[in-house]
């Protein structure tokens, strides 16, 4: 899931964390300054990108000049406010409508990104922003979803390969019907042309016994492999983590790595994966865990599957929520600081119950500690955080709220230790 800094090389990345884990960088533990940077009049599910400038980049399901969402951008001033600029105001018609996801930059500073709905057949696209000399943005759709067998309203972003390749999820649409919501979704990859246009290819049809309505982005191995989560699958019902392995024939194979049992272990992963040491993957659930709490069926997790010697995988629970002050209901992916530790956002919990913000610590033992960094409230301190976060080189995080902030639509907010 890629809400991350302009492109970079994806083995580069697994060697760095691999090495830095081992040294002693202090995380934002004890981080207690909050600050708002911005209100958003539109609302947001999704979190920030950062550039190399130190501006933020994101994305909101309204407002704007049609009410139909925006992509904007937040840059420092020297008196220590932000500004906002939006770089294009969605119209709801082919040009797409109600961005859930954040953008990504290419190694050029061009930004790519989804729309749930919009498009000629109002089942979404994928768009790309193109900056000119005045900085200038403008959209170009490259792909428009039907909602049959090419997939259709995109809750997820997309990634790049090194090829400048785009691949993502569409939680419906499809070869399949037997579903939670109808239609179980699909794995695409669009490819440029030489005419500048650009193809679609469907890798992967879920059809609800291997998972089904993906909601979350994906992610690379070194090997070129992808991984993601399904909200949903017809086995156990509690969702899955699943891997799609590139053969030498160009096709890909989709492997089931973990199905949630909607016990101890989760149950419905909402957000994508990140790829730590020894490419084990990391993730949470909004549901599962200490059953009994949270209406019964459980506060929410956070996990790690490891590979076995078989070559299988084998999940490890490194959390369980309870609903209480550290938080409930996490729908937001993680991500690594230098030192191997782990932070991310609880939409529901806290002091207030409008959600948190943690960090989870492992000690030489390989227990994992949480750490409650924020706990949101309502008004101006915002609340309900749904997207995970960024940490830039200060050790500050940035994310967003989905309700707060001075219109009660939500905010950008900076954490600093």
């Amino acid at each position: 899931m890629s809400r991350n800094r302009r492109l970079w090389n994806l083995s580069t990345i697994l060697l760095a964390t691999a090495v830095l884990t081992l040294l002693v960088v202090p995380g934002v533990k004890g981080a207690s300054n909050f600050k708002t940077l911005h209100s958003l009049t539109g609302g947001t599910y999704a979190g920030v990108t950062l550039d190399s400038a130190g501006n933020l980049y994101g994305t909101t399901v309204g407002g704007g000049a049609y009410g139909q969402g925006t992509v904007f951008e937040l840059t420092p001033n020297s008196n220590g406010r932000w500004t906002e600029y939006v770089l294009h105001d969605f119209a709801g018609g082919k040009d797409g409508a109600a961005p859930y996801a954040g953008p990504i930059f290419d190694a050029a500073g061009n930004l790519y990104g989804t729309t749930r709905y919009g498009g000629a057949s109002g089942s979404g696209t994928v768009f790309q922003l193109t900056p000119d000399s005045n900085s200038h943005w403008s959209e170009r759709v490259l792909h428009q979803f039907t909602g049959g067998k090419d997939g259709g309203e995109p809750w997820s972003g997309v990634i790049l390969d090194s090829s400048g390749n785009l691949y993502g999820t569409t939680s419906g649409g499809g070869n399949s019907s037997d579903c939670a919501y109808s239609s179980c979704g699909v794995v695409f990859e669009l490819t440029p042309s030489a005419n500048g246009g650009w193809q679609e290819k469907v890798l992967h049809s879920f059809t609800g016994k291997d998972g089904g309505s993906p909601l979350a982005s994906l992610v690379f191995d070194g090997r070129g492999n992808l991984y993601g989560t399904t909200e949903w699958d017809s086995v156990y019902l509690g969702g899955t983590v699943f891997e799609l392995n590139h053969g030498s024939n160009g096709e890909w194979t989709e492997h089931v790595l973990h199905r949630f049992s909607r016990g101890s272990d989760g149950a419905h992963p909402v957000a994508g994966l990140i790829l730590g040491a020894a490419s084990h993957l990391y993730g949470t659930t909004e549901f599962g865990g200490e059953l009994g709490a949270c209406g019964g069926g459980g506060c929410g997790v956070v996990f790690e599957l490891t590979h076995t010697s078989n070559g299988r995988w084998t999940e490890h629970v490194l959390y369980k929520f309870t609903g209480g002050k550290d938080g409930a209901a996490p729908l937001a992916s993680l991500t690594f600081d230098p030192a191997g530790n782990l932070y991310s956002t609880a939409s529901e919990g806290g002091a207030y119950s409008q959600g948190t913000v943690f960090e989870l610590t492992r000690d030489r033992g390989g227990k994992w500690t949480q750490h409650l960094l924020h706990e949101f409230t309502l008004g101006t301190g915002a609340g309900a955080p749904n997207s995970g976060l960024i940490l830039d080189s200060a050790r500050e995080l940035y994310g967003t709220t989905l309700v707060g902030g001075s219109y009660g639509k939500g905010t950008v907010f900076e954490l600093t230790h």
